[in-house]
């Protein structure tokens, strides 16, 4: 495995990633898999990562830690807030999904046949490729991302 530093060029944001090899997140950038957590951006790039490199000799047997980039620290209550809000997100996504149908990879062509009126519209929820996605924005197909990922029906124990 390895973790690189990725860097969206929209906003700037900074995130850690890992792949199998270098070749995986080479693969996965040209085939548009990587987005920016923080704002969706594709257009995603490596960032410039403080190397973690061990101690001479044998003076040392740990790794010396990565500096992380400045994150701020939040205290208790902060945290508790934080907590209190992803629970919220998370809850509010659930009643979302209810009635909502999984259709995986097949969501940006059912979507469509929905918005030309060729399907009947129903409450779907699947996956699509940031690429995918912004073309259906483009065709004023009304598509959102979730905030949480979904695990398919057929992964789940």
């Amino acid at each position: 495995m390895i973790v690189f530093d990725l860097k969206c060029a929209g906003q700037g944001h900074v995130f850690e990633a890992w792949f199998g090899s270098s070749a995986d997140y080479e693969s996965q950038k040209a085939r548009g898999l990587l987005t920016c957590p923080m704002c969706g951006d594709a257009d995603i790039g490596k960032a410039l990562m403080a190397p973690a490199v061990g101690a001479k000799g044998t003076s040392r047997s740990e790794v010396a830690p990565r500096e992380e980039a400045s994150a701020p620290v939040m205290n208790a209550a902060d945290q508790a807030k934080m907590q209190a809000l992803v629970d919220a997100l998370a809850s509010a996504q659930k009643k979302a999904l209810e009635g909502s149908t999984w259709v995986g990879r097949g969501f940006a062509e059912q979507a469509r046949a929905m918005h030309y009126g060729e399907q009947d519209r129903t409450s779907i929820h699947g996956e699509v490729a940031p690429a995918e996605a912004k073309a259906l924005i483009a065709e004023g197909v009304e598509v959102a991302p979730l905030p949480f990922p979904v695990i398919p029906p057929q992964a789940k124990n």
